[in-house]
């Protein structure tokens, strides 16, 4: 495991980004976990956020020109990684949409730096994936080329077509799916000795086991 990987599930256990109990997904599946990046509201904390998106994309070798975060998890969160960027001196330029079109002022979805060039998408989970989807057909209709997509947990869940929504977007846009950590991440974190009770670890690998992809 990574420094930034102990580092950020460190954080989403004292933001209760990460809880445990039983909760009921929208699939209407009973997890034993639930992910919720919204909890993390301070600067600090966005601060190591986005240093953490930042070395994720820095380990998996991209190469890219800018990054977009699609409305509205993704606002905070690409500013906070265009931040931390450039704290490693590297200085690129960003966007964003709006979910409604803008009719006087500038007009317009798109706000920031035009689009153009190798592009990121910065999002917090991938689930059904439609926000990403629209960004890179949005991204792709404004000239540029969207090379990858960074989330912040692959839950590596299999969904109706047996395959887990990283697999789906990755097929079926072509560009790949960065995650910060994926559920066997959790897993071996939360074994290391952490407060989580073994029970708890037990339920999730079980959950796992039955709805996981290989």
């Amino acid at each position: 495991m990574h420094a930034y990987q102990s580092d950020f599930l460190d954080l989403a256990l004292q933001h209760q980004v990460l809880k445990f109990g039983q909760f009921t997904l929208k699939s209407g599946r009973n997890s034993p976990y639930f992910f919720n990046l919204g909890q993390i509201s301070s600067g600090a904390a966005m601060q190591t956020l986005g240093r953490a998106y930042a070395q994720a994309l820095a380990d998996a070798g991209i190469e890219y020109d800018m990054l977009f975060g699609p409305a509205y998890k993704g606002i905070p969160l690409v500013t906070a990684v265009a931040i931390a960027l450039a704290e490693q001196g590297r200085d690129l330029p960003y966007a964003y949409n709006r979910k409604e079109a803008k009719d006087h002022g500038e007009g317009g979805t798109l706000v920031g730096a035009p689009p153009k060039g190798r592009v990121v998408i910065v999002d917090d989970v991938l689930t059904a994936g439609t926000a990403l989807r629209q960004a890179v057909t949005m991204l792709r209709a404004a000239g540029a080329e969207p090379v990858a997509a960074v989330i912040a947990l692959d839950r590596q869940e299999r969904g109706s077509s047996g395959r887990s929504a990283v697999q789906e977007m990755e097929a079926d846009s072509g560009i790949r799916v960065v995650s910060l950590v994926n559920v066997r991440t959790v897993l071996e974190y939360l074994g290391r000795g952490s407060a989580v009770d073994a029970a708890t670890i037990e339920a999730i690998r079980t959950y796992q086991a039955q709805y996981g992809v290989d």
